[in-house]
């Protein structure tokens, strides 16, 4: 029979009961998302906005994801612009990203033309992992030279989204499109 030390036999058991804790209270407290989840709840009252741009045509008001809810993307449509255009909702304080990273990200992209979401990884509850180089380039165009954790939007012109549309998607070619974007990370 071996003998056990019983202050080390404790002192495990009291460290995992502490980081059981911490876990238990960041999760209770609703600050802390779980890794490789997008929140899927709505934000609280609408959200203020963090972005509003009128466009040439229509209007855009931008609210960003937290760690417990999805952004609002809120259109007056038709909505357009001539130049792509992004904004830094939320400023992360990670390393930046370069033009030829793989990131993962959560996201909802949402149609200027009627303002309908044609596609979010929040609705999924999942981010999505790409490389920059193969993704519509005003979708590069808002992540690259951003910081990891940063939340960003863009309404970019049809020409950096699909500029013969997206007929799966619901997306016309001239459709301008708006998507909000949480970094959750980047690699090389």
């Amino acid at each position: 029979m071996t003998a056990v030390k019983s202050s080390r036999v404790h002192s495990a058991v009291a460290l995992a009961a502490c980081v059981a804790a911490i876990v238990l209270t960041l999760a209770c407290s609703g600050k802390a998302t779980a890794a490789g989840s997008c929140p899927t709840a709505a934000p609280q009252n609408g959200g203020t906005p963090e972005w509003t741009l009128a466009g040439t045509t229509g209007s855009i008001a931008v609210t960003g994801s937290t760690d417990t809810t999805a952004p609002a993307v809120n259109v007056t449509a038709p909505f357009s612009v001539t130049q792509t255009q992004v904004h830094t909702l939320h400023a992360g304080n990670g390393p930046v990203v370069p033009g030829t990273a793989t990131v993962s990200v959560c996201y909802m992209g949402v149609n200027g033309r009627d303002g309908s979401v044609f596609d979010s990884s929040y609705e999924r509850g999942a981010p999505v992992d790409f490389s920059l180089g193969g993704v519509v380039p005003g979708f590069q165009k808002a992540i690259a030279g951003q910081t990891v954790g940063s939340t960003v939007a863009v309404a970019m012109i049809p020409a950096d989204g699909y500029p013969n549309g997206q007929p799966s998607a619901g997306i016309r070619p001239g459709d301008t499109l708006v998507f909000a974007i949480k970094i959750l990370s980047a690699s090389s």
